[in-house]
């Protein structure tokens, strides 16, 4: 009886410890089946979710075909792989160089340029499609068109300007920003036309001159700057002459001006003295006499002057006789009426 009991009583416990398994692992397997589903979920949107950087568009395609564009930044949706792929276009600036080129000049001179060119592919769908269909979204090739085209171009826009508006001494006479324009307009349009992008800026980076047209060039520096100086010295020349001219010419002038105030002068003094004298010789007819005579001694005689005369003959005779003897000899003279 006692051992029933207690196998009865172990049966019973067995049975509650079955359940409560069953339970368990029933929670485990919808526990994993929504973890499954929520992994799929996951990996579902992933697979319909592209992301779009900033400073590029993504071209999503269909069977290979392009179906749209996305150009916003950011997350968009589409079909998983393989209904539908994406390809990322880059719509940043490149720049690509055209290496050293010889072209010709408008006046026949050969240069050696070097451009570059800056472009990208312009933000909207129709010519990203260009882009893509054009060059396979392969900037390399891309570039290496543009170097043909700026090739081509520079041959042809070269030849309009003429060496000495390219290569001067002169600032004001270089037209390089003429030529950088007209070589960014004709690539720029075919570029767009052909590839779907745009080209923002093209610049001349190296100018150099070859043996030949460096030689011409000098000679035409050489011979430019010599005729500079000729002219400078002309003018020079020129305007030495007139100065000299005026010189002269003012100078003339004075002496004959200068000339004419010391006649004027002159003829005053003379006007004046001979009041004096006359003045003088109304005052004191003897004392007038006398001064006469020195001074016709004085302007006669030198310091060295040694002279043998008549003592009586006027004017020396003032010298002896006095100027009273002298002034009755000559009143004795004259002849009476």
């Amino acid at each position: 009886m006692t051992h029933h009991h207690h196998g009865h009583s172990h049966a019973h416990h067995h049975g509650h410890g079955d359940a409560g398994n069953t339970g368990r692992f029933g929670f485990l397997r919808q526990y994993r089946v929504w973890i499954a589903a929520a992994i799929v979920l996951i990996l579902t949107l992933s697979a319909c979710l592209v992301t779009v950087e900033p400073g590029e568009a993504m071209v999503i395609t269909r069977i290979g075909n392009p179906v749209r564009v996305v150009m916003t930044p950011g997350l968009a949706l589409k079909w998983p792989v393989p209904i539908e792929n994406t390809i990322p276009v880059d719509l940043r600036l490149h720049t690509t160089s055209s290496g050293l080129q010889d072209v010709g000049t408008r006046d026949g001179l050969r240069i050696i340029v070097q451009a570059y060119v800056a472009w990208q592919v312009p933000s909207d769908a129709e010519h990203v499609r260009q882009f893509l269909r054009a060059v396979q979204n392969q900037p390399d090739i891309a570039a290496a068109q543009l170097r043909s085209f700026v090739e081509s171009s520079l041959e042809i826009t070269a030849g309009s300007f003429d060496l000495a508006s390219l290569v001067n001494t002169d600032p004001s006479k270089i037209q390089l920003n003429q030529l950088e324009d007209r070589l960014r307009a004709r690539i720029d349009e075919q570029a767009l036309k052909v590839y779907g992008i745009t080209v923002k800026q093209v610049g001349i980076e190296r100018l150099t001159l070859s043996t030949e047209t460096l030689d011409a060039t000098i000679d035409r520096m050489k011979a430019e700057r010599d005729t500079v100086a000729a002219q400078r010295s002309a003018e020079g020349q020129r305007e030495a002459a007139e100065i000299t001219s005026r010189a002269t010419s003012d100078s003339r002038i004075a002496i004959a001006k200068a000339k004419a105030d010391a006649a004027d002068i002159e003829a005053n003094a003379r006007v004046q003295s001979a009041a004096i004298y006359k003045q003088a010789y109304d005052t004191d007819p003897q004392l007038y006499s006398m001064l006469r005579s020195f001074d016709t001694l004085d302007a006669t005689l030198g310091a060295n002057t040694r002279l043998i005369l008549r003592t009586d003959a006027a004017p020396f005779r003032v010298l002896v006789d006095g100027p009273g003897a002298s002034t009755a000899d000559s009143k004795a003279r004259k002849p009476q009426p």
